[in-house]
């Protein structure tokens, strides 16, 4: 059982049999120099090509399998449930892949939280967000190149609100839903966790790709699921429509804003990273 950080009679902190990785600085000049940068980039601009790919032509082929155009069995193709395993495992897969690599974030809102967290610096976190953008559109791209009709004709898996809800409801499903996926991250590769329940060995991975897996279970018929900014951007400009770029914004507010909440619930209430601060505060008074 791991020893929880505790505040003596001094105001200093006792012993762990965890060790916390430092903060990570704003902007550290040497990792600009370093191959392990790039290679990141590089990585995780890979890794959410491929999740774009896979995910989206998992949808276009669900929506053209129950086209009553195309087909009489309108229960065919793998559902809603189909799609949400596809996003899940895909995450699950890549992560696993990509971890010891970048970190495995394939998704903006991911690094911002970590950002904010101070577990990435900010050259780290912007180049993320631009590799994990421009693979998504072209991860999109190759979709449309290999089966332009049917992506022209199912939407191009892009997000959009669907009818009947409101933009509040949109955005707050964005915002929940990121929320869980964000929180997961930092729960499953929490050192602390990870030393006070060693006995309990956890694949990081899984249990991200399973938050991915359910948040899509509960939002698909609300947004089509976003939590990904980068993910919304790449469907979105490889499909081209209005209605797409109309409610961008959702997809960008929502999971930046819940991925905000979940970095200072992790880190400042179960963390209680407000009374370290306190602490080191006055020890230092």
């Amino acid at each position: 059982m791991g020893k929880d950080v505790e505040v003596g009679g001094h105001d200093h902190y006792g012993p762990k049999d965890y060790q916390d990785p430092p903060p990570a600085d704003l902007f550290d000049p040497e990792e600009l120099t370093k191959w392990s940068f790039y290679r990141a980039i590089i990585a995780e601009f890979i890794a959410t090509l491929l999740f774009l790919y896979i995910t989206v032509l998992t949808v276009i082929g669900y929506k053209s399998q129950t086209d009553p155009a195309h087909s009489p069995d309108q229960c065919g193709g793998v559902g809603i449930l189909g799609i949400a395993w596809a996003f899940g495992g895909m995450i699950f897969v890549l992560v696993y892949c990509t971890a010891g690599i970048s970190g495995g974030h394939i998704n903006p809102a991911v690094t911002f939280g970590l950002f904010l967290a101070r577990k990435v610096t900010l050259p780290r976190a912007v180049m993320y967000m631009v590799a994990q953008c421009l693979g998504a559109v072209c991860g999109c791209g190759l979709v449309k190149a290999f089966q332009k009709s049917y992506y022209n004709d199912y939407g191009g898996g892009a997000n959009e609100l669907a009818e009947g809800y409101s933009k509040g409801t949109g955005l707050g499903a964005e915002i929940i839903g990121t929320f869980v996926l964000v929180y997961t991250v930092f729960s499953a590769t929490d050192p602390k966790r990870n030393a006070r329940d060693s006995h309990v060995p956890v694949l990081a991975p899984l249990p991200i790709g399973f938050a991915v897996f359910m948040v899509h279970l509960a939002t698909i018929p609300i947004t089509g699921t976003g939590i990904n900014p980068a993910r919304s951007f790449g469907a979105a400009v490889m499909y081209g429509k209005d209605k797409a770029w109309d409610d961008q914004w959702l997809f960008w507010v929502g999971p930046m804003i819940g991925a905000a909440i979940a970095a200072f619930y992790h880190q400042y209430v179960l963390r209680a990273g407000a009374v370290k601060a306190l602490g080191s505060f006055r020890s230092n008074a």
